[in-house]
């Protein structure tokens, strides 16, 4: 797969859609963020010269004596991405803990109910939005190894591809942790516009602000919840190409579908 594939590939995906919707407000006011731009630009800069030498030892792997290179299990492999991928998804898709900070009390004891304002700025909602993103790059990358770790001991053909996607992993992953680097500054950018919004229907309004109401479906604070989520799951779509790649390739090898 040419590296210009990709990138056109990863400008297609939810998670450029999603930001260049968010993104469109801004435009009015600032310089465009060009999330296409932004997101396909690493992937045309490979260093050249490494990419060509590990090109060159993968087209140079011996093929298998006979009888050493099996098939493999591919309803097994099929299992292992259905479960990982449900895990994430649930991870995700969990509602979030209000907080429930400690109030100046003389026993010191936490209050009885959540406090909207003490979990409505970015910083005390990052550190869930971090966990859960580095929760799934642990166990994408976990998948990822296990079924490249099989293919490596199939065919001549997918111990190249498995060699090759190794390669390609380690080219890209410094690259790739700056994409996803990027993610949370513009959720921050997401919750201030939720914050405002709702101030300003308040203020049409002329109705007073009800806090224990953010969370709830309709408030502003359930909506940039929904808005995390979809980041998220966004992101779980562009971890999860390569992922099924190598699944169709081996898919393609069972079907006899390989030239």
């Amino acid at each position: 797969m040419s590296l210009h594939h990709s990138s056109s590939s990863l400008n297609s995906t939810r998670l450029v859609a999603l930001l260049q919707q968010w993104n469109e407000a801004e435009r009015a006011r600032a310089q465009p963020f060009d999330t296409a731009e932004q997101l396909g630009h690493w992937l045309g800069t490979v260093g050249a010269v490494k990419l060509s030498r590990a090109l060159h030892a993968i087209e140079s792997l011996p093929v298998a004596r006979p009888g050493l290179g099996g098939m493999p299990d591919v309803q097994l492999l099929d299992k292992a991405f259905q479960s990982t991928r449900a895990e994430v998804m649930d991870l995700i898709r969990a509602p979030a803990t209000p907080l429930r900070p400690v109030r100046e009390r003389a026993d010191n004891t936490p209050i009885a109910e959540p406090d909207p304002s003490a979990g409505a700025d970015f910083a005390a909602l990052a550190p869930r939005y971090l966990a859960l993103q580095k929760q799934m790059e642990i166990k994408l990358n976990g998948l990822r190894t296990q079924i490249r770790a099989c293919l490596s001991r199939g065919s001549h053909t997918l111990r190249q591809l498995a060699a090759l996607d190794a390669v390609m992993e380690q080219l890209l992953g410094e690259r790739e942790q700056r994409l996803w680097a990027l993610l949370p500054t513009q959720l921050e950018k997401r919750l201030a516009a939720r914050r405002s919004e709702h101030e300003q229907a308040l203020e049409r309004s002329g109705q007073a602000d009800e806090p224990q109401r953010w969370r709830k479906a309709g408030g502003w604070l359930w909506a940039f919840e929904q808005d995390s989520q979809a980041l998220l799951l966004a992101e779980m779509q562009v971890r999860l190409q390569p992922i099924m790649g190598l699944l169709e390739a081996a898919h393609n090898e069972k079907n006899g579908l390989t030239g």
